[in-house]
């Protein structure tokens, strides 16, 4: 009988080990055009699911539709994500007291999910604000209000960055040796308000005297230490890097435009306040890498310029946050203005994030004819009063809900992007006919093979600036009615591509014939030197400033003013006029991109689609070629409906 050694015997069992807690390797990587996820090296379908109040039964469901990837959340602290609203917390906190930690809401969490799904794979939604006993342990890290209180973290305190990074890495490390390893694939950072990296409104004025000093050092770095040119762009002769203070950013609502020459104090600490946040993510996401070795996805809510226009929530330094190597991914919900027949577009410039390298998963929390009510589901949890009207309430009937989903997936599909069906409350989307629409996605993006679908690629460019609402004092009035075109835009009949104001060097501009500037108030020396080239070229130039739209071509000039928000035929008007291509009249919400087509109508109807090429159309629903070659679509709609065609160019 051969005998074993004990190095032997221990070999053997690490290696049994290391099997039993194998980490994957989830990466993201460019593919056909886009950002795409990959997990141990494989292409994976970027649509996830996740609920605040997870259930088996729910689990199940969704795993027979051939979804296997989950998120779910955990929280460090013990207080609720909406610190107005007054919800509670939805699990126990991981940070339990000084170097004591309690990881038992995360074990019940995967083991509701496996236990249903082998296959699982899991991001975890780690909320970094703190408990209630360690902000009355470091009131030096806490954000201090005007009476002396303070109120859960500084933003600007490295003591509070240092600590929380600790339990992350403790967080992490554990996962990596326990028998979760093999399941878990991705850490999504969060804090502030609604765990989207707001500032709570508490924080807006925080005192702390570390906020003050991190202020003083950011304006060092932005002036380049010239105190002279400090001072001039503050018009104060008597202002120093050492007594600067930042401007106040709760000071009463006023209906205007800011003026530069008297009011770039506000503007830095807007841009002060927003970067804070960027730094902050930044931090978290290399700590997630550094600790997992590079194997853990990393991502985070940021960058809402495109419908939050309260410059005090922070999310003004998209532009810097994409440069971050650490992060994978980013997100936000669509926008709320969740009625049939509108579009309802990310909060950010898509094709900026995908530009960087970051893939974008959308939020689809999207209310259903069988949404469930918090107070109904959890009634611990829910404040009297709350979460009971309004956006929290979904359609009437099915077939509404069920055009909603598809047009969640439509985009999806036609942007290259993924996202994850968020069943807030749990059993959202529990029925055959919802459930249906997430497993055709999903087996959609599996089915046919990515395109970059160069022949139907967007030959509209819309460029926003996401320091816009900086200089709006009404907090986002003046600046949403500019921002309001993005209801318009997608009723045009032609796709349109969304960039930030800072990637105008590197969007594709050969590609478009209208590039619209929405929202630039002023513009500089280079971008009208840009503005000629681009005429030059052919290119037909919209600027949308804070008195009226301007267009721009190689005919004539023409200025409308006190326009700020146009028509959908109005634009229509403008875009063929310069040679683009329309393919839909009807004034209904229309995707095309990608080889994925969609429409989504209030009224149904005939529609007819006009192609600029001969094609292949397939209903991929049924698998049923509709034409081997055409270039006209003809199909009947119902009411209420949205349709997803897959269109491949001959």
């Amino acid at each position: 009988m051969k005998k074993f050694y004990f190095s032997e015997v221990l070999i053997v069992l690490l290696f049994a080990c290391s099997l039993s807690h194998a980490q994957n390797k989830t990466e993201v990587k460019q593919i056909a055009g886009v950002p795409a996820l990959f997990i141990n090296e494989q292409l994976y379908s970027p649509f996830a699911y996740m609920s605040y109040l997870g259930e088996q039964k729910y689990y199940k469901e969704i795993a027979e539709t051939g979804i296997h990837l989950y998120c779910f959340p955990a929280y460090l602290g013990d207080r609720g994500i909406n610190s107005v609203s007054g919800i509670g917390t939805f699990r126990t906190p991981v940070w339990t007291g000084e170097n004591q930690y309690d990881f038992s809401s995360i074990k019940t969490d995967f083991e509701k999910i496996i236990k249903v799904d082998p296959q699982a794979k899991v991001i975890i939604r780690i909320y970094l604000d703190p408990p209630l006993w360690w902000e009355e342990l470091n009131p030096d890290a806490s954000c201090q209000l005007a009476d002396g209180s303070t109120f859960r973290q500084c933003f600007s305190s490295e003591k509070w960055q240092r600590e929380t990074g600790e339990i992350l890495k403790s967080c992490i490390n554990w996962l990596s040796g326990s028998v979760y390893a093999k399941y878990l694939v991705g850490i999504h950072v969060a804090a502030g308000f609604t765990e989207e990296w707001f500032y709570h409104p508490k924080q807006y004025d925080d005192r702390n005297p570390v906020r003050f000093n991190a202020f003083r050092k950011w304006l060092r770095n932005k002036y380049n230490d010239d105190e002279l040119a400090f001072q001039g762009s503050w018009g104060d002769s008597l202002v120093s890097f050492s007594t600067a203070q930042p401007g106040n950013i709760s000071e009463s609502r006023t209906h205007r435009w800011r003026n530069p020459e008297r009011e770039q104090k506000v503007i830095d600490t807007y841009q002060f306040h927003s970067e804070t946040l960027v730094d902050n993510i930044i931090h978290f996401c290399k700590i997630v890498k550094e600790t997992s070795n590079g194997t853990l996805l990393t991502g985070a809510f940021y960058g809402y310029h495109y419908y939050v226009t309260d410059p005090r929530r922070g999310h003004g330094a998209l532009g810097k946050l994409l440069k971050c190597k650490s992060l994978d991914y980013l997100s936000s919900p669509n926008v709320y203005n969740r009625v049939i027949g509108e579009d309802w577009p990310p909060m950010v410039a898509i094709q900026s994030v995908q530009l960087h390298g970051k893939l974008w998963l959308a939020e689809n929390d999207t209310r259903t004819s069988i949404t469930t009510l918090l107070k109904d589901r959890a009634p611990e949890v829910a404040p009297p009063g709350q979460y009971e009207s309004g956006v929290w309430l979904g359609p009437e009937d099915m077939e509404t809900s069920t055009s909603f989903l598809w047009k969640n997936a439509g985009r999806m599909l036609a942007q290259g992007y993924g996202g994850w069906w968020f069943d807030m409350w749990g059993g959202w989307f529990s029925s055959p006919e919802l459930l249906k629409v997430i497993q055709k996605t999903n087996e959609f993006y599996s089915l046919f093979p990515m395109e970059e679908g160069k022949q139907m690629q967007s030959q509209v460019c819309v460029m926003v600036d996401e320091q816009l609402c900086f200089w709006d004092a009404s907090y986002g009035q003046l600046a949403e009615q500019i921002l309001s075109n993005r209801y318009l835009l997608a009723k045009t009949g032609t796709p349109y591509d969304l960039f930030l104001r800072t990637d105008v060097e590197s969007i594709p501009a050969n590609q478009y014939k209208v590039i619209w500037l929405m929202g630039f108030l002023e513009l500089t020396a280079e971008e009208r030197e840009r503005i000629h080239n681009w005429q030059d070229k052919g290119i037909v130039v919209i600027w949308t400033d804070n008195e009226g739209t301007y267009v721009f071509n190689k005919k004539n000039d023409s200025r409308e003013k006190d326009v700020i928000t146009l028509s959908d035929s109005q634009l229509r008007k403008i875009f063929e006029d310069a040679g683009v291509h329309i393919y839909i009249r009807s004034g209904d919400v229309f995707y095309i991109g990608r080889n994925w087509l969609c429409i989504h109508s209030v009224f149904g109807g005939e529609k007819k689609i006009r192609l600029p090429f001969a094609a292949q159309v397939i209903n991929p629903t049924d698998n049923i070629v509709m034409s081997d070659s055409t270039k006209t679509i003809k199909i009947n709609m119902d009411g209420k409906s949205t349709i997803i065609l897959r269109v491949n160019p001959l």
